[in-house]
């Protein structure tokens, strides 16, 4: 009796370090947090460039400030991007689908980098709607994630394990994690997606114009070291 309750304890003590361990991995700590940067500033674009499809149409064209808030026409395609690299990150992104419109589609792309075009190579958090939480590796980005959430269709996209986005054109948060060779994403505080192996390399961070008017309100940035 005394062996097996010794035993029961060993792999208590054993779950305990597990989920430490991995709840260490998904949260840098405080010490690692280096300084936050709100990546738009509520007012204007200061901060961003953008790359288009269609080389004839401006920035401002597409993305344009009102009430705080930055709009996304959502055509043509492109996306925004930041004028600054970063490579270690939890990021905030606040969104919603306009009010009184089609949901369409969007998405965060992570550590940019090569030459601009439709589309860069970067992993892809996915902002098409009701699909937030989904993984795009984009050109050749590598990310390995749980092979039975991987598309048989296009094994370049991994789907979510669960559902935590709101209907629109309610509010969403995304809370992304890109610490060395992990990105974990999490949709209103849960954990919904996440995967290892990703390039260790700075990148910019861009927004999609893909089809759809997205609202955002916020997009912060806590750069870790």
């Amino acid at each position: 009796m005394r062996t097996l309750w010794r035993l029961g304890l060993g792999l208590l003590a054993l779950c305990g370090a597990l989920l430490l361990a991995s709840a260490e991995r998904s949260a840098p700590s405080e010490a690692q947090r280096v300084e936050i940067v709100q990546l738009f500033n509520g007012r204007d674009l200061s901060g961003w460039n953008a790359y288009l499809a269609d080389p004839n149409v401006k920035m401002e064209d597409v993305w344009r400030v009102e009430d705080g808030i930055l709009i996304c026409k959502g055509e043509p395609l492109g996306y925004l991007y930041t004028e600054k690299d970063y490579k270690n990150y939890i990021l905030r992104v606040e969104w919603r689908w306009a009010p009184d419109k089609k949901p369409g589609n969007s998405g965060v792309l992570l550590r940019v980098h090569g030459a601009h075009k439709i589309w860069p190579r970067s992993v892809e958090a996915q902002l098409l709607y009701t699909n937030a939480g989904d993984f795009w590796l984009i050109d050749g980005a590598p990310l390995q994630t749980d092979p039975e959430f991987i598309d048989k269709n296009a094994e370049r996209h991994r789907w979510r394990k669960k559902s935590a986005e709101k209907p629109a054109p309610e509010w969403n948060q995304y809370e992304i994690i890109v610490y060395k060779d992990r990105i974990l994403l999490r949709v209103n505080g849960e954990l919904v997606n996440e995967g290892s192996g990703a390039e260790e390399i700075a990148g910019k961070i861009a927004l999609q114009s893909e089809g759809g008017e997205i609202h955002f309100r916020k997009v912060e940035l806590i750069v870790l070291d």
